[in-house]
């Protein structure tokens, strides 16, 4: 990655400063010159005034790839990858469905499909005899942890060896490391394991030092998505859905821990109960199996080794030039040439129209985009079927309809499979329902089948820094929208009829997909949010399973050979991309800036709590202009 950045911004730098290089003279002031023999020939590559770029890129790329003199070696001494050997790896930060690539530095983060695919390639390698994974302060989801540890338990089952180090580990880490053969905790080392944790966070309190106002009306006795603004504390509807979703998540980690550590599921319970453990405690409660400094594990295995990224990068290249290109526009995007599966990912907020224009489509989906990329697919005689893998709280009530449409008529020429990751709740599951299977995780958030509506009434907050409005129409409601005051009495019965009948909809939709009656899915509708476990009993997925499972079923529907290639969308980002994704969801009421004084305080005592409280209030901003939504606003679950 590090020297694919510097090859482009030289390329850049070429591109912008041309008469610097125009003036260099001909074997002169040449710094690469010095190390290269006097009788080998100049190349006579690209290059500006005898200056070959291609060989300054080569070393460019040496440098980086090179450990500092006071940096740990990339191998030992003795390795030969055409000799037995074992791989180092570090696993780092989020595990997460796509790298957004934003400017701000989110989404950023180790992919999951790519690490469970170099995992799976690894254990092909008949050279490779173990992996040590060296982890350090790994975040995952519950849903996604399962399909981590399904890779690492395949890498195992392949007759390799699979050795772990932490320096210390918490919950969703350390349930990863017991899919290692061998767990080591460096000296003063911790494992914490506390059990699953609920956070709901509300800001109305926040709203009303403002004297804003947050109307807002549902359809479902379960549908919680403003609680957070428009309540003190979670109902007690929102606890029992929490309530629920813990039990499952507590006995899911009991029974990991006690199947992988050979414990009675009494003796986890009562690990988590006593929470933190030093790192001799850990090894005397069977948690670990090694108290050891990474670098002493490492040289314990008596082997050659040699460090491996998760993503290799291409030392060829022709290949690395045709990536370039690729992202420059200048050649098609890769793509396979014989009949194959696409998998789709829908991730982040459901957006009208073109959304908000973040990179690539990997942290919204936005109705005309989404749209259009399931029309590609259905009108390509080489795509057989698709798998849309879905991560996704929902939002706008019209996108989820118009995806749904687009995904129903995807359905008439070829199979589509739905793998849902962490959430395919509200709108997510709007527009899973069509489907003809679904496949989840027995953590996945799902259901939620209710709606939402409302908007912001700021007057109050606007009378108190001496701004009043006076909204002034014809028509008994023709300010119903543009007026910043709550709604009349008559207002909101009018917004409540036709949220309920877009709640009606959505129920015939899920009903039609799950081949049930409507009278079977209001019980189960209600805006209740369901465990991937739960929803399998109650007929709102078909199958337990991760996104491997649902690729394997599409090509089994498709009559695809298990080997055949699969084509994924959203794609390598290109510079259109780039180009095209500048500017950000805007937080109101100057609260997303740094000068917003309230929300920059919270960021000084939490940053967690900060961070929550502004996706709240960016849920906010969208009712401006999408007053119906399919949205489930669910608490942090760690």
């Amino acid at each position: 990655m590090r020297a694919r950045l510097v090859s482009v911004a030289v390329l850049i730098a070429c591109g912008q400063h041309p008469s610097k290089l125009d003036h260099i003279p001909e074997g002169s002031g040449d710094p690469w010159a010095s190390s290269q023999p006097k009788d080998q020939p100049t190349k006579t590559g690209s290059g500006f005034a005898g200056l070959d770029f291609d060989d300054v890129l080569d070393r460019i790329r040496e440098g980086l790839d090179t450990p500092g003199p006071y940096e740990s070696p990339e191998e030992s001494d003795d390795f030969d990858e055409e000799k037995p050997h074992w791989g180092v790896m570090m696993l780092h930060g989020d595990v997460i469905e796509r790298e957004a690539f934003t400017f701000t530095g989110g989404g950023r983060g180790t992919e999951l499909r790519h690490l469970a695919n170099r995992l799976r390639a690894l254990a092909k390698n008949d050279k490779l005899q173990g992996l040590l994974l060296r982890l350090d302060s790994v975040e995952i989801s519950m849903p996604d942890l399962d399909e981590l540890r399904a890779a690492m338990m395949e890498f195992r089952a392949a007759k390799k060896q699979l050795h772990c180090h932490a320096e210390s580990a918490a919950n969703a880490m350390y349930l990863v490391l017991t899919a290692c053969d061998k767990i080591a905790l460096a000296p003063l080392g911790e494992i914490m394991i506390t059990g699953p944790a609920a956070m709901p966070i509300h800001v109305k309190s926040l709203l009303d030092k403002l004297s804003i106002q947050a109307d807002f009306i549902h359809v479902g006795a379960y549908k919680g998505a403003a609680e957070p603004l428009t309540r003190d504390a979670p109902s007690k509807e929102m606890q029992e859905t929490l309530d629920a979703i813990l039990d499952v998540r507590y006995q899911t980690m009991i029974d990991v821990i006690a199947k992988a550590r050979h414990l009675e599921p009494a003796v986890v319970k009562a690990a988590i109960d006593t929470a933190l453990f030093s790192a001799d405690a850990a090894k005397q409660a069977k948690l670990v199996d090694e108290v050891v400094a990474w670098e002493a594990f490492r040289d314990a295995v008596k082997a050659p080794w040699a460090e491996l990224e998760i993503e290799p990068d291409d030392k060829d290249q022709l290949a690395s030039m045709v990536k370039l290109a690729r992202f420059l526009g200048a050649m098609p995007l890769e793509k396979p040439t014989g009949d194959h599966v696409a998998v789709v990912y829908a991730v982040g907020n459901i957006k009208d129209g073109g959304g908000d224009g973040v990179l690539g489509a990997r942290e919204e989906i936005a109705s005309h985009t989404l749209v259009s990329a399931l029309r590609a697919l259905e009108a390509d005689p080489l795509v057989k079927a698709v798998v849309l893998r879905i991560d996704s709280g929902g939002g706008s009530a019209q996108a989820s309809e118009l995806i749904w449409a687009a995904v129903e008529e995807l359905k008439t020429k070829k199979p589509v499979v739905v793998s849902m990751s962490d959430v395919a709740a509200s709108g997510g599951y709007y527009i899973a329902s069509g489907a003809n299977k679904i496949y989840a995780q027995a953590n996945t958030l799902t259901g939620s089948i209710g709606v939402v509506g409302g908007h912001i009434a700021p007057a109050q907050a606007l009378a108190r820094i001496g701004v009043n409005t006076f909204p002034m129409g014809r028509g008994k409601h023709a300010t119903m929208m543009a007026s910043l005051k709550p709604w009349t009495p008559d207002e909101k019965a009018l917004m409540q009829r036709h949220m309920e009948e877009v709640y009606n909809t959505f129920v015939a939709r899920v009903a039609a997909g799950r081949k049930k009656t409507v009278e079977q899915i209001h019980p189960i509708a209600q805006g209740r949010v369901w465990t991937g476990t739960k929803a399998l009993e109650l007929g709102l997925v078909d199958e337990i399973g991760g996104l491997d499972a649902a690729v394997a079923e599409a090509k089994r529907l498709a009559k695809l050979d298990v080997a055949s290639k699969l084509e994924v969308y959203p794609p390598t980002p290109t510079l259109r991309d780039v180009f095209e994704s500048f500017g950000e969801t805007s937080i109101p009421f100057g609260l997303g800036s740094a000068e917003g004084t309230l929300l920059a305080s919270l960021r000084a005592v939490d940053p967690k709590v900060a961070d929550a409280a502004q996706r709240l209030l960016a849920l906010v901003a969208s009712f401006r202009t999408t007053q119906i939504q399919t949205i489930a606003i669910l608490p942090e679950l760690r």
